[in-house]
């Protein structure tokens, strides 16, 4: 395997509403991202800049960018350790502060709910996601915190909580 990996995506602006960007309000924020293979995903801009709300915005694919790298990457670290995983969801959230005309991400914060086979699986389970944390490219390459909040349940458990 080489070292380097390289990702390739177009993005195409698609809201020209006949007069280009004549003036602020006159533009739409809609556009399509295009990589090889793949259906094309609708974006736009956060509808507090005019953004279409029914598209993925830039701030929330940076979101579900860094669950999904570390849901990714847990579930390797989770068989490197045994644990046998039946479910996994996360509620991430993502905090920006807008500052003028810029801004930046603050911090995000990933609330892995993950369901495991056996009550003796859930300490594993849980030192996974400080393993899985060293190895998420994504998380590694932002320059603001990542925060994680696990909640480990044991299948077939009848109101299992995190344990």
């Amino acid at each position: 395997m080489k070292d380097l990996h390289e990702y390739r995506v177009g993005v195409e602006w698609v809201g020209n509403r006949g007069s280009g960007t004549s003036g602020y309000r006159d533009y739409g924020r809609e556009l399509l991202i295009h990589a090889a293979d793949k259906a094309p995903l609708e974006g736009s801009a956060d509808p507090t800049f005019h953004g279409n709300a029914e598209r993925w915005n830039p701030e929330e694919l940076l979101v579900a960018a860094l669950a999904q790298c570390h849901m990714l990457s847990y579930l390797h670290m989770a068989v490197r350790a045994g644990v046998v995983v039946t479910a996994y969801e996360d509620a991430a959230t993502g905090a920006m502060r807008q500052a003028g005309l810029g801004g930046a991400f603050e911090e995000v914060v990933l609330r892995p709910r993950v369901t495991v086979a056996d009550p003796s699986m859930v300490e594993a389970a849980r030192a996974a996601h400080a393993e899985a944390r060293k190895v998420c490219f994504i998380a590694n390459s932002v320059n603001f915190p990542v925060h994680h909040e696990p909640e480990i349940l044991v299948a077939g458990e009848a109101g299992s909580r995190g344990l």
